[in-house]
């Protein structure tokens, strides 16, 4: 098994084909896929739908489980939506639902090598890195994420990544520490790329999917 200091990998499967995606699973030793997405199904990838990915994995001799009730970015939730029904990873990262997922993560990161799977490419696009990344690491677990190329990024040079994005200093300055310029950085980039729910026609709002 490929050694690494982390406890938890990411990916997106983003237009790969099913080969490309489980030998870059294999590269990085992944023993478990924990798919994130609010539903299991791709549109354009039908490769990628739960029951072709999960028996190509379970092929492969890699296990999978779907958490995306829990912690997909697509809540049903409308209190995890503001005015205008983006989501809100602060509400969202709250809710008991979402501590139960990341407490079912955290398990079985104790027993195999563990990667969470949603679709997109970039690893700051994707609330897998935005909301389920930071609360793990938060819970002091070691995240990386499996980039497209194959290459791993830690997830503190991944948030350094976002800091120079927006121009921000790595080590915050006279006003703001790091955690402070991370958060920061975090909330714009939320709001950048979080979903935008479909208005209900009771007037609340609604998870497409």
């Amino acid at each position: 098994m490929v050694s690494t200091q982390y406890q938890v990998f990411t990916i997106g499967h983003s237009n790969h084909d099913a080969e490309t995606l489980l030998g870059l699973l294999q590269g990085h030793g992944v023993g478990e896929v924990l798919d994130v997405r609010s539903a299991p199904y791709s549109r354009y990838k039908p490769h990628f739908n739960y029951e072709t990915l999960s028996a190509s994995l379970e092929d492969a001799g890699i296990g999978y489980a779907f958490l995306g009730g829990e912690l997909g970015g697509r809540p049903e939730d409308a209190s995890c939506y503001d005015e205008d029904g983006r989501v809100k990873y602060e509400v969202l990262a709250a809710t008991d639902s979402f501590d139960d997922g990341i407490r079912q993560v955290v398990r079985v990161a104790d027993e195999h090598r563990v990667a969470l799977m949603c679709s997109e490419k970039e690893p700051l696009d994707c609330h897998r890195t935005l909301l389920i990344g930071r609360a793990l690491v938060e819970r002091g677990v070691e995240v990386a994420h499996i980039l497209a190329n194959g290459n791993l990024e830690g997830h503190d040079a991944t948030i350094d990544r976002l800091l120079a994005g927006f121009k921000l200093p790595f080590n915050g300055d006279m006003l703001s520490s790091r955690e402070e310029m991370i958060a920061n950085a975090l909330s714009r980039q939320s709001k950048r790329v979080g979903y935008v729910a479909e208005r209900a026609l009771s007037g609340g709002w609604r998870a497409g999917h």
